[in-house]
Formats: structure tokens, sequence, C-alpha cells
């Protein structure tokens, strides 16, 4: 079943008329790897009963040191290839919708695509380093189509309205801590918009985009890029669960509040308790390891996590402020980390900041100006 048809290589272009190269956009589940969606490529030969798809969103969860290679931009995956029904019935069970684009392909093209698919399934080939934004399960059955056409795709001109940070959000928005913890780990660049091209990383718009495709010969004549759209899986029931106990717009009113009434109680009794000292311990450790995160991600492969002004305000040096937030003491580094917030919200002028951040970035002014004064 999962061996190549023997006669696609050799066989007259009538012996593909049976065959079908198709599109396939499978619509996001709640799974978090799965909120932007998915796109494979369907190879189907009626008449041999011939029916798989490839899919270039395998990878392996236990692959040796795969977190830290993750967190580098060093992940890699490869290009898998299943039988249909299976491959479904998966998505038939998490509730999403599979939508199924006929490609108007020339016998000549649809071999030429096979063979281009078959030759990246080969043990050596199949394996590819990953890149979210330009690299990835959607943009490489886009490539491999362009690949086989005798002539060019035109997708339309439509200018993109939102920007890469955006297009994430629309995505990820019903997963709120998964867009806050994008928000933070993305950079000023992310804030840029993309081309009409580029943001075919998501699969829904790639097959919006190919959906109004034409082939565009050398003579200039045109044919449509799909011959036909059908719905393979309608779309089910998903059920989304809660995240954590609170969303991050519960956790930020909350922190906001907490350090208000605490500034308030210090400067009420004009010294620092032991409270205090912890909270403020705790508030460094957490803001100043989110520092020691984003540091780290400036050496990462990963689009758009090198030049992030998140680092304006969390950042390593705050873990030098310990000794002195936990005595009580008074230190010139709170002037610093003063400055440091007040710049940070010059800076959301700038980039896009989810507002935790922000909740937190405040959280370290009012305490920063409140021990500046108040300190033993």
């Amino acid at each position: 079943m999962l061996s190549p048809h023997e006669g696609w290589a050799g066989g007259t272009a009538p012996s593909l008329d049976s065959v079908e190269l198709s599109l396939l956009t499978c619509s996001p589940h709640e799974e978090i790897y799965s909120l932007y969606g998915h796109t494979a490529l369907r190879v189907f030969d009626r008449s041999r009963g011939y029916d798989v798809v490839y899919n270039y969103g395998v990878f392996n969860f236990r692959a040796p040191h795969f977190v830290a290679r993750f967190v580098f931009g060093k992940t890699d995956y490869e290009l898998g290839r299943f039988p249909t029904e299976p491959f479904l019935l998966g998505y038939r069970r998490w509730g999403s919708a599979v939508t199924e684009q006929v490609l108007n392909l020339t016998a000549e093209e649809k071999r030429r695509l096979m063979s281009l698919l078959e030759d990246n399934y080969r043990p050596e080939n199949r394996v590819y380093r990953y890149n979210i934004f330009y690299d990835n399960c959607s943009t490489r059955p886009r490539d491999m189509i362009e690949r086989a056409t005798d002539g060019r795709i035109a997708y339309g001109q439509s200018e993109s309205r939102q920007t890469w940070r955006e297009l994430l959000r629309e995505k990820s928005g019903h997963h709120e801590w998964a867009t806050t913890g994008n928000d933070m780990l993305l950079g000023v660049r992310a804030d840029g918009r993309p081309t009409p091209r580029e943001r075919q990383f998501l699969p829904e718009w790639l097959m919006a985009d190919v959906e109004q495709a034409t082939i565009v010969d050398a003579q200039g004549h045109r044919r449509p890029l799909v011959a036909a759209t059908r719905v393979l899986v309608p779309a089910g029931t998903q059920v989304v669960e809660p995240d954590f106990l609170l969303t991050p717009w519960q956790l930020s009113v909350l922190l906001v509040a907490a350090c208000m009434a605490a500034c308030l109680w210090q400067w009420r009794r004009r010294t620092t308790p032991l409270a205090l000292r912890v909270a403020d311990t705790l508030l460094l450790l957490t803001t100043g390891a989110i520092g020691v995160v984003l540091t780290v991600m400036v050496f990462s492969d990963h689009p758009f996590t090198s030049a992030n002004l998140h680092l304006v305000v969390f950042n390593p040096l705050l873990l030098a402020l310990l000794p002195a937030a936990a005595r009580g003491r008074r230190t010139p580094l709170w002037t610093v980390v003063e400055l440091m917030a007040l710049t940070f919200f010059v800076c959301r002028l700038v980039q896009h900041f989810p507002l935790l951040t922000e909740a937190l970035a405040l959280c370290l002014l009012l305490r920063a100006v409140t021990n500046k004064f108040l300190s033993l």
C-alpha cells in the first residue's frame, strides 16, 4: 500500500487520468501544536486503490535534546507518508475539518509532482530544518506544487493588512496563555507586515490563495490551479479546556492591585516589612528569570526573537537586586529599574506587549519608586 506505483515513472499520459493530486487543509484543533492548522498533499489513484498523504509535519518529541533544540530554533521535522483514511480519521476524532483542493495538473505535471514527493521521501532527504514562518508544513507543499507546474502560479495581488503577530494571535486567541507566551517571545520584527506570499505559512491562508490561483504558462495562457474543492471531513465539536485557573487578564489585575496595596502599606508604615521583602524577591526572581529566557532567545534561530524590546525591563540584571530586596536595603539600583520600566512603556509604541508583561513592568515601576524612598 505504501509503495509508489511503478507506472508513475514511465506510464503514458492516459495512465494518469485516474490519478488525483490534492492539497489538504486541516483546520486547527485544541492540541497546542495544532493551533495554526495543517497542510498535506494527497495522491489518489482511483483505478488502483492507491491513496496516500504526504505530510511534512512529522516530528518526534522523544528525539535527543528536543526541548533545547526547539528553544534555539534547531527543530528538525520530516516528511511522512501515510494511508489517507487513518490520517482523516485522526482529524475527525479531533473535530477538525479537512478540505481537499484537487489540483488542475497535466499528466506531466502530476508525474513531476509525484516524483518530487518520492524523492523528498527518500531517507536522506526527508528531514528538514523547520521554521515556523518560512519553511513549514504549509510552505513545503506549496513549493512542491510550484516546482511541478509548467509556468508560474499567480496567487493574486491582495495585500495583507495584518502583522505576523496578528496572524498568530488570530489563530491562538482562544488559548490566552499560548498567545501571551508568543507575544513575550516575539520581538519587534513580528509587528511588521508579511507579503501575501509570506502569510501562506498559515494553512488557511494558503488554501484561500490557492483557491483563486491560476497557472500562467510561457505564452501567457491561464488555467485555474484548482479543479475541484470538497470537504472530506466536516467540522465537528471541539471542547476548549481552560489553560490555567486564571486568565492572563485576571492575573494582571490581581498583580497590579496587590502591588498598589503593598506600596500603600509600605508608605504608611515608612518601612519595609518582611512580607514585602519576600514579595519583592519573588517579583525580581520572576522578571529576572523571564529576562534569562529572552536573552537566550536572542541567540536562537527562530525568526523575530532576536530584537525583543521586552529586554529593556525584563533583564537578567534584575537578579543583581535580590540581596538588597531581601534585606529591604536602599540601593541606587532601584533608580535603574525605575528608568528601565519607564523606557519599557515608551517602547510599547514600537512593539506590541501583552497585558501581563505590562502589568509586571508596572509592578516593577511601583516597587522601584516606593523602595527608592522608603527602604531602610
